[in-house]
């Protein structure tokens, strides 16, 4: 099953729904992206998750205020190819990825910031600005997947957030001060690391570029 997401408009300028907002998506790329899909074919299936996802964010933010954080070569020339932002990522892990995010959308003149994982193939726009709005009456919050015990997304309206991605990092992001929506969004709650976690997002709807290459499989 697969939404189509073919139409969206990539446009520079955002929506009056989310004014101000940037969203940054770190994306790590290369080899051992996705390694616990197999035997799912992941050549290029973490690049059309990730594509899907950009597609989703660049529908609410606009492709000034996408900003993908990487170093691989071939997620660059997806991210050419969309027309979004890169910024190079430190290579010290997610989390330092998701700093330099936001640090960048601070620079760029930034009033509120997301750091949203690129593994999302079923995230809708509408979701993605409910989320945002959600967010906006908090200085610092996060998304929770959704089994509940990970993070599928982080915001701030001030500052730079403790970040904590990783195997139960809900816990650790709402110890560090976080507000934890729990919101009805299950095409942004539903990340992609398994095959079982695949078929849950495809119960709900991927985009087009996931669809084709998991069709493909």
């Amino acid at each position: 099953m697969s939404w189509h997401n073919r139409g969206v408009p990539l446009t520079s300028t955002p929506p009056a729904g989310s004014p101000g907002w940037f969203v940054a998506v770190p994306l790590k790329g290369g080899a051992g992206a996705k390694s616990r899909l197999a035997p799912v074919g992941r050549s290029g299936l973490a690049r059309a998750m990730a594509a899907d996802t950009l597609m989703a964010v660049v529908a609410v933010v606009g492709r000034d205020r996408t900003l993908v954080v990487t170093s691989d070569d071939e997620v660059c020339r997806l991210v050419t190819s969309l027309g979004v932002v890169t910024i190079a990522d430190p290579g010290r892990g997610l989390d330092a990825a998701g700093r330099a995010g936001i640090e960048a959308a601070w620079a760029r003149g930034a009033t509120s910031v997301a750091v949203l994982l690129g593994d999302h193939p079923a995230l809708r726009p509408a979701e993605l600005e409910a989320a945002l709005e959600a967010a906006a009456r908090h200085t610092w919050a996060f998304v929770p997947d959704e089994d509940g015990d990970g993070t599928a997304m982080v915001t701030t309206t001030s500052g730079l957030p403790p970040l904590a991605f990783g195997t139960r990092s809900a816990s650790r992001h709402e110890a560090s001060g976080l507000v934890r929506l729990d919101l009805d969004l299950p095409g942004l709650r539903v990340d992609v690391d398994t095959v079982a976690d695949l078929a849950a997002a495809q119960a709900i709807g991927v985009g087009t570029r996931t669809a084709a290459v998991v069709g493909r499989d």
